[in-house]
């Protein structure tokens, strides 16, 4: 099941200059750092400061390519990473249903995802080989009751718990 995440924002990277789109779950307890081209990061902070441009930038455009051609996107999926470069899927829907599904690097898609309000999502295996912890407090409190549940564990609470779910004693 893939989970939702959100731009907590855009920062660079100390050591090289780089941005990185950072994503957030909601449970605020997972960050994607994701890193991104110069380009892709203006064009989200663009977004997420409400700043208004002349003329139409080339995400907008591509927004309104999709609205006039009669879909609309529903949602946007960081489904794949491989050597430390992610993949990106962003899935247009129309009113009859009919559901196209576009190739497309993150930071694009999340800067198109920013823009129409779709929701992002990211894969599990993503979120389990990419993300970072951003409560680690949280996660030794954790730590610290899952040690003192396991240590507070008897041979006959495993019985119990069998019993518990209807498993006979064999």
């Amino acid at each position: 099941m893939m989970i939702e995440m959100y731009v907590m924002g855009v920062a660079l990277d100390t050591r090289t200059g780089s941005p990185i789109v950072v994503l957030k779950d909601f449970d605020d307890r997972r960050a994607l750092p994701i890193w991104i081209g110069s380009a892709e990061a203006s064009a989200i902070i663009r977004k997420i400061e409400n700043i208004k441009v002349i003329r139409p930038m080339t995400h907008d455009l591509i927004c309104t390519l999709i609205e006039q051609m009669g879909y609309y996107v529903e949602k946007i999926e960081i489904h794949d990473v491989s050597e430390e470069t992610y993949f990106a899927n962003i899935v247009l829907k129309n009113d009859d249903g009919d559901e196209k599904v576009i190739d497309s690097r993150p930071s694009d898609a999340i800067a198109i995802a920013l823009r129409t309000e779709a929701p992002i999502f990211v894969s599990p295996s993503v979120v389990a080989s990419g993300t970072v912890s951003a409560n680690e407090e949280k996660d030794e409190q954790e730590t610290e009751e899952f040690k003192k549940f396991i240590q507070d564990l008897k041979p006959s609470d495993f019985q119990k718990l069998l019993d518990d779910h209807g498993e006979s004693k064999q």
